[in-house]
């Protein structure tokens, strides 16, 4: 059997009805999901990657929500030089269609934590046109995987560049919404001085500030202080 073959068969064995119809409600829009959870899908991923996922990758199906959430996990778990993750990413990025294969995705790339220089440039690629799930790409990434002080200020600047443009896609506001919360509970006083200068729009601003108020770990008192900043 081949190894697309043998995917597919597991995928479709794994698949649940009920799961299906939940989790579609969740990812609005899409008509190709099977039903796998994800933990099934990271099992298969991590089988993928110690084969031929070489060859998975070239023959997978780009239409089917499990097939394309499996490409981006094998990039993240497969032995691959840097040249190669850059390579298989800037074919796998412009295919992500929703919040979820983004998002699950992202957060399975840690190899970019052994080399943050490097793939800051590489995200930064992605900014320029602006396209949605491409840009929620670089922010979740940066909130995985560079959540540190140094890289606090060039957080704050990306973050800031996209919030300027007109037109900001939903799923790119609350992800930077998202992001900015966590950066609160890390480093509340220099997030709150960003905060107070105002250069997110509205919108995300004021998620930002509630997706922070929603946090178990803030402290009351910080809750109601951030309130006075809500636009």
């Amino acid at each position: 059997m081949s190894e697309i073959a043998w995917v597919r068969e597991t995928l479709l064995a794994s698949a649940e009805p009920e799961y299906r119809e939940f989790h579609q409600s969740l990812v609005p829009g899409l008509t190709t999901m099977m039903g796998v959870r994800m933990p099934k899908c990271r099992e298969i991923a991590r089988q993928i990657s110690k084969k031929d996922w070489k060859g998975f990758l070239q023959e997978t199906d780009d239409t089917c929500y499990e097939e394309l959430m499996l490409q981006g996990l094998v990039i993240g778990y497969a032995k691959m030089s840097r040249e190669e993750q850059r390579l298989w990413l800037s074919r796998f990025i412009p295919k992500i269609n929703n919040w979820a294969v983004c998002d699950c995705c992202c957060s399975t790339y840690k190899f970019m934590k052994k080399d943050r220089l490097y793939w800051l440039d590489v995200l930064k690629q992605y900014l320029k046109e602006g396209k949605e799930f491409e840009v929620r790409f670089v922010v979740v990434c940066l909130l995985d995987h560079f959540m540190e002080e140094e890289y606090l200020d060039i957080q704050f600047e990306i973050y800031e560049e996209i919030c300027q443009r007109e037109d900001i896609p939903f799923y790119v506001q609350m992800a930077v919404a998202w992001a900015v919360s966590v950066c609160y509970v890390h480093f509340p006083e220099r997030t709150e001085e960003f905060l107070k200068r105002h250069r997110l729009d509205t919108f995300t601003h004021n998620k930002a500030i509630q997706k922070i108020r929603e946090s178990c770990r803030v402290s009351r008192e910080d809750k109601e202080r951030l309130l006075s900043l809500k636009r």
